[in-house]
């Protein structure tokens, strides 16, 4: 299959992806979150072709992206007050939520499951092919399954060139991770993946809200409500640990400093390529070749939006081993956390 590449500024550019969606196809797009792979989410058809060109497991629910508010009650049952509420403040935005599906919703949508994940994108490449395309369109991230999310057109080209019909070039992308999913047919709306939008945020709109204890439990018996969490995700080629600190996760202590340096050191003698992912401020302090820019320290926008990236740069070089300190995990710092420990595959050293 030959891929047809356009920026979203070409002329006609969005009418023809509008084209592919309409027969079936498959189009990557800007959102933004990170890019997402799109297909019609009520044609069960899109959804397998979608699956098939990630290498994605069919039980892991795609999110329906709509352009109009009002589009929920075509797709989900039980909308509740809360779920209008937060709608209201954070759509169209970086937010999905779970709700009972109706029966237009086609289980290959949702992985089998009789819910449907729901959410608004605010990127204005996305909202408008929605509306021109006349579809809602069903949404994993336009990455190969199990490798770091994109958040420009290159790295969709990497994964997916030659597997789906277009990729539409929007630039770089803003927020640089993945929505928050928020599951409404919970007693309690509970939180299946942070992003973005965080609990304090959900909790000044609605009160109570809960965080699957899958998430940050260290437990491998607990199982996340999302079915998607419990795969490996994010992951680069090397092996990649997190070093922090046993007696405050919050600091790059010198403890955790000569502990990557050592490390770096170790993994160097034996022949092999290593990487440090660092902030601007600490960039100094190691001893490595390889030093991956995330950002600014303090600054979750910063590191939240270079994080997949970073990754992939680890991957260009064939880094065999890559060390990273950890961050805190207050607000946008949890999101962070969790994409860095899935990267990982929960290796973190404590020192």
């Amino acid at each position: 299959m030959e891929t047809i590449i356009k920026k979203t500024s070409e002329n006609g550019a969005i009418k023809v992806a509008s084209e592919i969606l309409k027969r079936g196809g498959l189009v990557a797009f800007p959102t933004e979150t990170v890019y997402g792979l799109g297909g019609d989410a009520l044609r069960p058809d899109a959804s397998m072709h979608i699956y098939k060109a990630k290498g994605r497991p069919s039980d892991n629910p795609l999110i329906v992206h709509i352009a109009d508010k009002k589009d929920v009650y075509n797709l989900a049952e039980n909308v509740s007050p809360k779920a209008e509420a937060l709608m209201e403040a954070f759509w169209p935005g970086p937010m999905t939520l779970i709700f009972n599906k109706k029966e237009v919703v086609p289980k290959e949508t949702t992985g089998g499951l009789n819910t449907v994940a729901i959410r608004m994108p605010s990127h204005p490449d996305a909202a408008r092919l929605i509306r021109e395309s006349g579809v809602y369109i069903a949404a994993p991230s336009a990455n190969t399954s199990g490798r770091p999310s994109p958040s420009t057109a290159e790295h969709v080209i990497e994964d997916l060139d030659g597997k789906i019909d277009m990729i539409l070039d929007g630039g770089p992308v803003g927020i640089g991770i993945e929505s928050t999913i928020v599951d409404m047919t919970s007693e309690i709306p509970t939180i299946c993946r942070p992003g973005f939008i965080t609990k304090k945020m959900l909790e000044s709109i609605i009160g109570e809200v809960e965080i699957d204890k899958a998430l940050i439990s260290p437990d491998k018996n607990l199982h996340p409500k999302a079915p998607g969490m419990k795969y490996t995700h994010y992951a680069p080629q090397g092996q990649l640990y997190i070093v922090e600190s046993s007696v405050d996760e919050r600091v790059v202590t010198e403890e955790v400093i000569n502990k990557i340096n050592s490390l770096v050191e170790e993994k160097s003698k034996e022949g092999f390529k290593v990487a440090v992912l660092t902030t601007k401020d600490k960039m100094s302090s190691y001893k490595c070749d390889n030093i991956i820019l995330l950002g600014e320290k303090g600054d979750g926008t910063t590191v939240a939006s270079r994080l997949y990236a970073a990754l992939r740069e680890c991957d260009a070089i064939q880094a065999d081993y890559i060390y990273s300190e950890g961050f805190n995990r207050d607000d946008l710092g949890g999101a962070i956390m969790n994409r860095l420990i899935k990267s990982a595959g929960h290796k973190v050293i404590l020192v």
